[in-house]
């Protein structure tokens, strides 16, 4: 990435730094925190994770020397964690200036324009859905059954956002949509954040994915991903980290390395992608901050 123009950068508000996996959104953030102050702030889901330093690229010893950092790997894997979880322990951080930085389109969407508190749902209800979820028709059945709101404002191609708002309806009797109009105030208003969204030209990007990716392997991924492989469990948030399931399948003797590693830099490619569609359809308003070749 160029040399960061910082004086585009208001000193006196938050700043909040979205961007596609592997565009310098840390690098930008560091600048900004050791040229103005402020704290660091992780907005990355798969980051809070202890188990992944490696494998998510983590802010290095150096650089969480360089200027203070928060909520990153502080969550244990014996944990579920949500976005409500994230924004409660960024509220306790408002005492100082953020520098919030991520790629995980809806922590940032949440600080920024407010998140409706939906109950956590009940073990007993959680493990029905799984159980219907899993049935052959089970996706299209548990469609049918949600409120109409819901069924309208949902992806009903994605069977995880299908069945929490499911559960949602089943334990409550009060569908997710309707829960989600009662979104209270944002976190971090427009007034009081400068919002920045990376865009990065795409085959840059895709040369800096592949590279990190075999960057992560000769830093020691892989070790990551074995020291993981008594407890693995796809269904589990923390098993979600891109590369980590192609990883596995060649620890478990399921593939060979190239292989694993052209998976997972293709998954990284996908993801990247997913980012950018999500930053188009809800960050119109951000100030764009464009990156890559001259």
């Amino acid at each position: 990435m160029h040399t960061p123009d910082l004086t585009r950068i208001d000193a006196s508000r938050h700043l909040l730094i979205a961007g596609p996996t592997a565009s310098g959104k840390s690098a930008l953030a560091l600048a900004v925190a050791q040229a103005q102050g402020g704290l660091i702030v992780n907005a990355d889901a798969l980051q809070i994770w202890s188990c992944w330093q490696v494998l998510t690229a983590r802010p290095s010893a150096a650089d969480e020397a360089a200027a203070p950092h928060a909520l990153y790997g502080h969550v244990g894997p014996d944990r579920s964690y949500s976005v409500g979880d994230w924004l409660r322990e960024v509220r306790e951080l408002m005492d100082r200036r953020l520098i919030i930085v991520g790629g995980t389109g809806l922590y940032l969407t949440a600080v920024t324009q407010g998140l409706a508190y939906v109950p956590p749902t009940p073990t007993q209800i959680r493990a029905e859905a799984d159980l219907r979820i899993a049935e052959p028709d089970g996706l299209a059945r548990m469609t049918a059954e949600l409120d109409e709101a819901t069924r309208d404002n949902i992806d009903t191609r994605n069977p995880a956002r299908v069945q929490r708002a499911w559960e949602v309806l089943r334990a409550t009797g009060r569908g997710l949509r309707d829960w989600q109009a009662d979104t209270p105030p944002p976190l971090i208003g427009p007034d009081e954040g400068q919002r920045l969204l990376i865009q990065a030209d795409r085959d840059w990007l895709a040369d800096r994915i592949a590279h990190r990716f075999h960057q992560m392997l000769e830093d020691g991924a892989i070790q990551e991903v074995r020291a993981m492989l008594p407890q693995w469990d796809p269904a589990r948030q923390w098993a979600r980290a891109i590369g980590a399931p192609d990883l596995a399948a060649y620890l478990q003797r399921q593939t060979d390395l190239p292989t694993a590693t052209q998976r997972g830099v293709v998954a990284t490619r996908q993801y990247a992608k997913a980012q950018r569609i999500w930053f188009r359809g809800r960050m119109r308003d951000w100030q764009t901050w464009r990156v890559g070749p001259d």
